[in-house]
């Protein structure tokens, strides 16, 4: 078996093609990289929480005219979170989030040009989650162009509603009805679209900021 086949070797290609943004991405980075070499289970077989460490993806839709984000309302974590779920066994992560964008909102999806270069990962994270009982969500975190005109098609029994909400729109990302890496990771993805030189930026130069989505969370 080549490495290009063998899936320990393909998650670590992934991990390792993410540039962390702080101290606690970089030290979930080393971490998944000693895990994915330990020998130890990567996949959920059954459960949530069977085994309590799996590896799961998140992927963000990203709608750079207005600078704005999609999240979900998730039916049964009752939280707005990123689209995403859970790496099938053997399965390449990137394939996870595509294959998830089209049962979870039947779109093909599209690697942002900037924010997945490659189609790699953008981003990394270690959360124990608040299920009882608990268990670890070892996540790669992907980001998709969508335009908000895009047709979505949301599975109802994954998702109750979507909301595109702007880039820098105040709201408490680190309240319990968001994910809580969830800040950390916007914090990134703002820095990387706004930062000098990157096709976003210079795209919004004399732009009047973000699109507000007009109404709050309910």
């Amino acid at each position: 078996m080549t490495d290009d086949a063998d899936p320990r070797a393909i998650i670590r290609k992934r991990v390792l093609a993410v540039r962390p943004s702080d101290g606690k991405e970089a030290a979930d980075q080393a971490e998944i990289l000693r895990w994915a070499d330990s020998g130890a289970p990567l996949y959920r077989t059954a459960g949530p929480d069977s085994p309590t460490q799996h590896l799961c993806v998140y992927f963000a839709l990203i709608d750079d005219a207005s600078r704005s984000v999609l999240l979900i309302h998730h039916v049964k974590a009752q939280m707005w979170l990123l689209p995403g779920g859970h790496v099938d066994e053997g399965e390449d992560p990137r394939d996870t989030a595509q294959r998830e964008a089209m049962e979870e909102l039947g779109i093909d999806a599209r690697f942002h040009p900037v924010l997945g270069p490659g189609d790699e990962a953008f981003f990394v994270s270690i959360t124990k989650t608040r299920d009882e009982p608990p268990h670890v969500d070892v996540t790669l975190w992907f980001v998709f162009a969508c335009a908000q005109g895009e047709t979505l098609r949301p599975d109802p029994r994954e998702i109750s509603a979507i909301r595109w909400v702007g880039l820098d729109e105040p709201i408490d990302r680190g309240a319990d009805c968001y994910d809580p890496q969830m800040g950390r990771f916007l914090r990134k993805l703002t820095t990387v679209l706004l930062a000098p030189g990157s096709d976003l930026s210079k795209a919004l130069v004399g732009s009047q900021g973000t699109i507000g989505i007009g109404e709050g969370f309910s």
